[in-house]
């Protein structure tokens, strides 16, 4: 079940040196992106920062990936196909994080970023079969599998696209529940991939900690939602077991049910789905009363625990139990945490409001 000695030097070898040339190299990006206006400038109520940050750090992000992905990882055709869909989204991501792009000519190279992929072979055959009463174990797509591996990707991509501007690292926590469980799974060639996109997630993270120095922006959030897609169906919807489906939802949760809301929200009230607004995640939870550092805390740690649940169902024995301990223990600290921040927000307002009722007294 566990790889041997080699494939684990190699893999963390992939996160030594895509860290490296990530954080070697998230300067220069700094700099270019300053140069050439790629800025995120305060001044939409959405926005969670008061001064312009550069973006595109997500450049540095990619070619930490890309270097550790030509050392390490066997290209096979699947990882080619996945390789040029994500330079097509990094292109893509370069020039809206300068000029702004309509989403939906953002949208469209999505789609042919994910027929790229699917064409290179990378196509969900197999799911399992949600009816737990059902005999058959696995539930054989047919001619569905091309338009619903297509729309997966699209979609996964997509999701991690809202958190980019608020520490939007999130989907590190999704690299690493991935690469555990590729690890757990045998699969080597998945497990050095995510390694070397974890890693050069790690590489910038030290620049992206609030106070933020620079942003991913697109060119980064559209990779990583692109590269987690392709990668999950690479390797996790290979089995038949019941982790085809359930590991890489729970590992990108937070994102999918942001992005899903997010769509749902709009649409009711007869906006684009694509439509920026301020109601992701994030903004409710600064909208309680916790700040920017603390919010992000609590994604970071709703993301951990579904990471640990989806590692939990490839494991057994005293491991899982272990697993779930934890999980159930970090859910409970953060469910404290928000309560708590949301009681002192309440009477830091009501203090507030009586002390502006006397003064208007006096």
């Amino acid at each position: 079940m566990f790889l041997n000695t080699a494939v684990w030097i190699k893999v963390m070898l992939a996160i030594l040196i895509a860290f490296v040339v990530s954080f070697a190299l998230t300067p220069v990006v700094k700099i270019l992106a300053q140069k050439v206006g790629a800025m995120d400038v305060p001044g939409e109520a959405r926005r969670v920062h008061d001064h312009p940050i550069p973006r595109m750090g997500g450049l540095a992000i990619f070619l930490g990936f890309i270097v550790s992905m030509l050392l390490f990882v066997d290209i096979t055709q699947e990882v080619r196909g996945i390789l040029l869909g994500a330079i097509i989204i990094v292109i893509t991501g370069v020039i809206d994080d300068i000029i702004s792009l309509r989403a939906w000519t953002k949208f469209l190279i999505q789609i042919l970023s994910a027929v790229i992929a699917v064409l290179h072979g990378v196509v969900i055959n197999v799911v399992s079969n949600p009816n737990v009463f059902s005999s058959q174990e696995a539930i054989v797509l047919g001619w569905l599998a091309i338009p619903l591996t297509v729309l997966w990707i699209v979609g996964i991509t997509n999701s991690v696209n809202p958190i980019d501007g608020l520490d939007g690292l999130v989907s590190t926590i999704s690299c690493v529940t991935i690469l555990v469980v590729a690890l757990l799974v045998s699969e080597p060639n998945v497990a050095l991939i995510v390694a070397a996109l974890a890693g050069a997630c790690i590489g910038f993270m030290p620049y992206n900690l609030n106070p933020a120095r620079i942003f991913m922006g697109d060119t980064g959030s559209l990779l990583l939602g692109y590269v987690l897609a392709t990668v999950s169906v690479l390797g996790l919807f290979k089995f038949y077991a019941i982790v085809t489906f359930v590991v890489p939802v729970l590992a990108l949760a937070v994102p999918l049910s942001d992005t899903l809301f997010a769509f749902c929200r709009r649409i009711v009230h007869g906006q684009s789905p694509f439509h920026a607004d301020r109601g992701h995640f994030h903004h409710k939870l600064m909208d309680l009363g916790l700040n920017q550092k603390q919010a992000v805390a609590i994604l970071y740690a709703i993301s951990a625990t579904l990471g640990l649940a989806a590692v939990v169902l490839t494991t057994k024995g005293s491991i899982r139990i272990a697993l779930l301990i934890l999980a159930l223990l970090i859910g409970f600290v953060v469910c404290a945490f928000i309560r708590k921040s949301v009681h002192k927000h309440h009477i830091d307002v009501e203090l507030q409001e009586a002390q502006e009722a006397a003064e208007a007294a006096e």
